[in-house]
């Protein structure tokens, strides 16, 4: 199969989910190829980057593509495909692909699958994703089409191996002026770190009881070198920002050791967590859920234990 990345790119940064996106298309193209999409102004060094982890990276630049604009993009990418037509598109499930998987859908008369966990490419495609607010997860055969269109969730697919591509540049203009243009880019307030990038992820669970005991769980992660994320009631009460959310309304998360302080284990969370390589729990209820999914659990007040924790590391490192 030919599958092909849409590179997503914003403020002079190439978003992660690129990558973890040419790692599903290498783990679904069989004997075919994984070819990503650069598009913009000046991306050459996306293009450059990105050839470590696809077959062949297709770069078009133009001064129209400096800001995104999907009525543009789609436009460029309906050109593109017109001659190297797609068996699989592949967007992250962002604020920038979902905008853009709907008009991919419709141009390429294709199927479309959203906020997907999972793909299987041996008997046509199939998708795994969670419906009724994470409460079930559902396997969904698409119907037999030339082309399908999937926007993928991100922190699912980080693992992979570098292929070592090629770049071909070619020259695509607009075929038509947008009826949308880019006017500003207005900021979000600025998150400390992101959580799905950490290799070790200190999480806090109600059961941390006030928004000044975070300090424990910041110093102890201070120790790991991790940083500190939230169950859902965390962050309702205000205690921790809405970007170190960890579940199905927040993110998903794969790092190398999680740690649950007080967490109870609440479906919806266990959902963007439970492929941590390590899970550890701590938790003074033995029949809390979140024992479920882990490798080592700790029964124990956390008041009491994380204070040794943190004492114990100080003496390992001296």
């Amino acid at each position: 199969m030919r599958v092909f990345v849409v590179a997503e790119h914003r403020m002079g940064e190439l978003n992660p989910i690129t990558t973890e996106l040419l790692n599903l298309a290498n783990a679904i193209k069989g004997d075919g190829t994984s070819e990503a999409v650069v598009l913009g102004r000046d991306v050459r060094a996306y293009a450059d980057e990105l050839s470590k982890y696809a077959d062949k990276v297709w770069l078009i630049q133009d001064d129209s593509l400096e800001f995104f604009n999907p009525e543009i993009y789609a436009d460029i990418l309906k050109q593109l495909f017109a001659s190297n037509k797609p068996d699989v598109v592949l967007v992250g499930n962002t604020s920038y692909g979902l905008e853009l998987a709907p008009l991919l859908s419709v141009m390429l008369n294709a199927p479309i699958a959203t906020d997907v966990v999972n793909v299987d490419a041996s008997d046509g495609i199939k998708v795994s994703k969670y419906i009724f607010q994470g409460k079930l997860m559902v396997d969904m055969k698409l119907k037999e089409a030339e082309s399908y269109v999937l926007s993928i969730r991100q922190g699912v697919f980080k693992d992979g191996e570098e292929v070592s591509g090629t770049v071909e540049e070619v020259e695509i203009k607009p075929s038509a002026e947008p009826k949308r243009k880019f006017v500003q880019y207005i900021e979000p307030e600025v998150g400390e770190v992101d959580i799905t990038q950490a290799d070790i992820v200190v999480t806090v669970g109600r059961g941390i009881e006030d928004a000044s005991n975070i300090e424990l769980a910041e110093e102890l992660a201070e120790k790991l070198g991790g940083v500190v994320a939230g169950s859902r009631p965390v962050i309702d009460n205000g205690w921790l920002p809405k970007d170190r959310q960890i579940g199905i309304s927040g993110k998903t998360v794969k790092p190398k050791l999680y740690l649950g302080l007080a967490v109870s284990g609440a479906f919806q969370h266990v959902m963007g967590m439970k492929d941590s390589e390590l899970i550890v729990a701590i938790n003074k209820d033995p029949e809390a859920p979140i024992f479920g999914v882990a490798q080592y659990g700790i029964v124990g007040d956390i008041f009491e234990v994380v204070p040794e924790l943190i004492e114990q590391l100080s003496k390992l490192k001296g």
